[in-house]
This record gives C-alpha cells, structure tokens and sequence, in this order.
C-alpha cells in the first residue's frame, strides 16, 4: 500500500472516531435548549423552556442541591403541559411553603435511583415479561411498559400513563427522560 493510500485510510478512520466520539456526546436538544452531558441535571433543566414548572416545583421543594449532587440519577420529567393537565390550583397549592412535604413527595417520585437508558428500560421490559417495576426515591414503584414497537410509557400508582416524548437525555450524574404526564404516588 501506498503512503497515499495508508494517510486516507487514517483520515478516514480518524474522521469515523471523531464522528462517533461527537455524537455519544452530543446535546439533545429539550425544550429549545441543548442539553450537554457534561451538565448535571439541574443545570441542564434551567434551560429547557417545558421545564420552567419543574425547574419552579424543584426549587421550591429544596431539592435543587440534591438533583445537582453526584447521584445518579434517572429522572421523568414532566413537561408545562404535563402540570397544565393537572386539576386547576392543582399546582399553586403544591408550591405553597406549608405543602413542601407534599410537593417533596411527587418529584421524588419521578426520580429513579442509577443511571437507565431507554435501552436499559426496555431491557426490563422484556424480562419482566412486558412490564418493569422500578422503585422510585419516593419509596412506590413505577411500571414500564412498551407502547408500540419503539416507545414506551411510565404507569403511576393511580393508573395514569406518561409517554417517554424525549428519551435518552443523558447528564454528567444520570439521565432524563422527558415525559408529558405528572406521576402521582399512591397517597
């Protein structure tokens, strides 16, 4: 082989590592804002313009510093439209200082200790016969379920479904996975 030929060949193979390198770290964009992975969760989610009830819920709740510790983490984040489908005052209230306990308790439930990918869910899944039980920080548990062939869902205690809209946004401690529901635990 040529020494032409043998640069080319580096070129091309430096050019695919460098492709491949650049999109295991790419940002996904959420809410019309990127979403490094070098970031952690927090300061990923203060930039997603769907998160602001979150970023606002979060806050309130005290739990920024926890969300922004080392974890990790596997978080369902609702999306504005999520909290808009709740009851009317549904949201107003839980903000309310006397009702941190409460507030506490829902956003917990969307956290899931460790680092799970939609792959990893769908792992699960499929071991589980086609439901995944995870236990949240909250204490009660979620079920995973796959919804065609490519999506899958986040069944509350109540029986309510979220859909996985935005899979895979993965922070330097864990991962979110964007949902358009509010979870709510059994009590």
């Amino acid at each position: 082989m040529s020494f032409m030929q043998h640069s080319r060949r580096f070129a091309f193979a430096a050019a695919l590592v460098a492709g491949i390198a650049s999109s295991a770290y790419a940002a996904v964009m959420v809410g019309g804002a990127p979403m490094y992975p070098t970031k952690n969760i927090v300061e990923n989610a203060v930039n997603s313009k769907d998160h602001t009830t979150l970023v606002a819920a979060v806050k309130a709740a005290g739990l920024v510093d926890t969300l922004a510790g080392p974890g990790p983490f596997t978080v369902f984040a609702p999306v504005n439209r999520a909290f808009a489908k709740l009851p009317a005052g549904t949201v107003d209230t839980l903000l309310k200082p006397e009702n941190k306990g409460m507030l506490v308790k829902v956003l917990t439930y969307h956290v899931v200790p460790g680092r799970l990918s939609a792959q990893d869910l769908a792992a699960k899944v499929d071991q589980g016969g086609g439901r995944a039980m995870l236990t949240t920080v909250e204490g009660d548990t979620l079920i995973i379920m796959r919804s065609g062939k490519s999506h899958l869902t986040v069944t509350d205690a109540k029986g309510d479904v979220a859909m996985i809209t935005i899979a895979n946004v993965f922070q330097s401690n864990g991962v979110i996975h964007v949902i358009d529901t509010v979870l709510q635990p059994a009590s």
